[in-house]
């Protein structure tokens, strides 16, 4: 389904997002100065998909110090469900989001914290009336050119069954694609037109 709105306060990502979707609505603000009710004009939200800045969560980023703001993007999921109430909120982010807590005076993760601000999320969002399951996922599975495993979240409040999808695709030396019943993982460069200057 065609994207209606896309928010986020970078022009190089807004402009690859216009670039690919130019009947999308498009904010290039911080995603915190966007009021949900103005966006939606009343209407009623089908799907919210949220992937919040995952390099200050991830463990790519070593042991360098952590920023909280950045690290508490995700808390604005919370604020659209209460005041747009989307039917069905998607998540995705590093498998480390999961251990989302809170930090030192160093600004590293309390090890002794590891996921508490993660499952308040959680909490948050089943007190605003959502089922919300996650998983960690490789999404190269179902067919997207990447092998990184990533944590996804489905929340819904619709009264909905949460349906995750069957695998389609697997690494194409196992038995499964040798059988025939699944795709070769999809590569990057399947994805791009070398054709274009």
């Amino acid at each position: 389904r065609p994207v209606d709105f896309a928010i986020n306060h970078s022009p190089a990502a807004i402009a690859m997002h216009m670039a690919n979707h130019p009947d999308t609505e498009h904010y290039q603000e911080d995603v915190w100065g966007v009021d949900p009710q103005s966006v939606t004009k009343g209407r009623p939200l089908g799907l919210l998909w949220a992937s919040p800045d995952c390099t200050h969560h991830s463990n790519a980023r070593g042991g360098k110090p952590k920023d909280k703001n950045i690290r508490g993007l995700a808390w604005v999921v919370t604020r659209w469900a209460a005041k747009a109430r989307p039917r069905v909120i998607m998540l995705e982010n590093v498998r480390e989001f999961e251990s989302w807590g809170p930090l030192n005076r160093r600004h590293h993760p309390r090890r002794n914290k590891r996921g508490q601000t993660f499952r308040r999320f959680v909490a948050q969002l089943q007190a605003l009336g959502y089922e919300v399951q996650f998983r960690k996922l490789i999404a190269a599975n179902y067919g997207a050119p990447t092998s990184r495993l990533r944590l996804f979240m489905i929340a819904r409040c619709d009264g909905e069954p949460i349906v995750w999808p069957t695998p389609t695709h697997a690494p194409r030396e196992s038995a499964e694609v040798r059988a025939g019943l699944l795709q070769p993982w999809r590569a990057a460069y399947e994805c791009i037109d070398f054709s274009i200057p």
